[in-house]
């Protein structure tokens, strides 16, 4: 036999990487505590950025448990849309007691874990009916997280029972932190999974994952619907109660949409499906009815923040003659903010913006300077109109 060199190449699951913190995501979930991988009884939140990880730690493909299976895919579908993510995981204990025992805490200490770094987290509640309190509780919990400096993003994935009868009326005014995901896929893992439950009042699977990676793979003024960026990978969507989306009536189809639910859709001239929006479930007239125009004023704030917080309890001056800030203390303090919105702009993540600073304010009473900034966003198309016909001349 001839001398002969076979090099095999193996995946390694490398983790990959990206700048910035805008892909830095978290995953909860509530298991019965028979269910839940040994791993997390001790330590209920996890860093896990590969399949490897998740496996290692109990999450797997073949788990007994039901739900340990499903979550199981919303991770590799995270993994899948998003090969460098970094995520955390919480798996926590199912309230057994009244409907209304979930308080969603539990997002606070994946958070806090995370060191405010989340930036888009997922909650998953499969067997856990669509309800309207619930996204007033998660906002509740988004405005606090809001208020300590640690604001995200949240995607809710809950029960599904009947596509037909689902809330129309659960979005409303200052609801921006969350989005809810009805949709899944109709063909597949998920679609198997569902099939697997195997009884009448079957949980949702969801399409959570897919939802989550596409939006950590996305920039932040970036809409996750968008055709030619975020394709989603589910070749047949359908929706929770297991409905497939080419089998609802257009006229339902508009209804959930103009409900603000985040679903699977299919394009025309295109395969496979795509995200039907980027709603959160704020009103639809708000800046903020749109994930990105969340997503980019929470990175303005923050840039902001870290350029400023270091001034407080600094000295500025003041003319003696007219009592007015005096114009270098203004200009260096509009240049603190100026630097976080300039690399963002530099991005592409904004078209534009402004830092002003009143050098009227009465800073030697108040101990106050209040800055006014105006940012301009990066707009989404959301409809083309095509004019097109015969004429005898063009």
């Amino acid at each position: 036999m001839s001398t002969r060199l076979t090099i095999n190449r193996t995946n390694g699951n490398v983790p990959k990487t990206l700048q910035g913190e805008d892909h830095i995501t978290g995953f909860v979930a509530y298991l019965p505590d028979a269910e839940t991988p040994a791993s997390f009884k001790t330590d209920r939140v996890q860093p896990l950025s590969t399949i490897d990880a998740a496996e290692a730690a109990g999450i797997t493909a073949d788990a007994t448990s039901w739900a340990v299976r499903v979550l199981h895919y919303h991770l590799s579908e995270i993994y899948r849309t998003n090969p460098a993510v970094s995520l955390y995981v919480g798996i926590f204990a199912k309230p057994t007691g009244a409907s209304d025992a979930y308080s969603f805490a539990e997002l606070k200490t994946v958070q806090n874990f995370a060191g405010g770094r989340i930036r888009q987290i997922g909650v998953w509640c499969g067997d856990r009916n669509m309800s309207a309190d619930d996204i007033v509780t998660l906002q509740g919990i988004g405005d606090t997280l809001e208020d300590q400096a640690a604001e995200l993003s949240i995607l809710y994935a809950p029960k599904v029972a009947n596509i037909k009868q689902i809330t129309q009326d659960a979005a409303g005014i200052g609801k921006s932190r969350v989005s809810v995901v009805i949709g899944q896929a109709g063909s597949g893992t998920g679609a198997t999974l569902y099939k697997d439950k195997g009884n009448a009042a079957k949980s949702s699977v969801s399409g959570l994952g897919t939802v989550l990676g596409l939006l950590s793979r996305a920039k932040v003024h970036q809409c996750i619907a968008w055709v030619r960026g975020f394709p989603t990978g589910i070749n047949v969507p359908a929706f929770g109660d297991g409905t497939l989306y080419r089998d609802l009536d257009k006229a339902l189809v508009e209804q959930l949409d103009k409900a603000r639910y985040l679903f699977f859709v299919t394009q025309p001239g295109q395969t496979g499906s795509y995200m039907n929006d980027s709603h959160t479930m704020d009103e639809a007239t708000s800046d903020y009815a749109a994930i990105e125009s969340v997503r980019t004023m929470d990175k303005a704030v923050r840039g902001i923040r870290a350029k400023v917080v270091p001034d407080l309890a600094g000295n500025v001056y003041i003319d003696p003659e007219t009592g007015k800030l005096k114009s270098y203390s203004v200009s260096y303090l509009e240049s603190l903010a100026n630097q976080a919105l300039e690399e963002m702009e530099r991005n592409g993540e904004l078209s534009g913006y402004k830092v002003a600073i009143d050098p009227e304010q009465k800073v030697m009473s108040t101990g106050r300077i209040e800055f006014v900034i105006e940012n301009v966003a990066s707009p989404v198309v959301r409809h083309f109109n095509i004019k097109i016909g015969f004429s005898q001349t063009v």
